[in-house]
């Protein structure tokens, strides 16, 4: 039996290269996604106004709304919904591409560079058991 990778445990990960990328089964988004006011503007879920008013009350309307599921006041980064407890809101269901490609948040255009383990990346191959699991 081979080396198995546990998203959940970064030691696991392996090297990054951008050929882990085809076929990936978007392992890095199951992670928790921080994002800043500027992503959220940058995603059309808020205007700049409402970030200028109040990040509490923009983070109790996105939490209401279904889109976070989190807010730390003291670093102004709320955290994507997740949906049932792992994909991030933003991941197609059915081909597990980013939804949001072009306005994605800056975590995940910076990622692997910045996250659990810089540099490293939780790839999960497709395999038909796994498709089926996933569902």
């Amino acid at each position: 039996m081979g080396f198995m990778i546990d998203i959940a445990r970064p030691s696991t990960w392996i090297k990054f290269k951008p050929s882990l990328c085809e076929g990936c089964w978007a392992g890095c988004c199951t992670l928790p996604v921080e994002v800043s006011a500027m992503d959220l503007i940058r995603l059309g879920l808020i205007t700049e106004d409402e970030a200028v008013d109040s990040l509490r009350k923009v983070a109790r309307k996105l939490h209401k709304s279904g889109h976070i599921q989190s807010f730390n006041a003291g670093k102004q980064l709320f955290i994507l919904e997740q949906r049932r407890g792992r994909d991030c809101i933003f991941l197609g269901e059915k081909d597990r591409r980013c939804t949001v490609y072009d306005r994605r948040p800056q975590v995940c255009r910076s990622f692997p560079k910045i996250g659990p383990r810089p540099t490293y990346c939780p790839a999960v191959r497709n395999t038909p058991s796994r498709s089926k699991a996933l569902r």
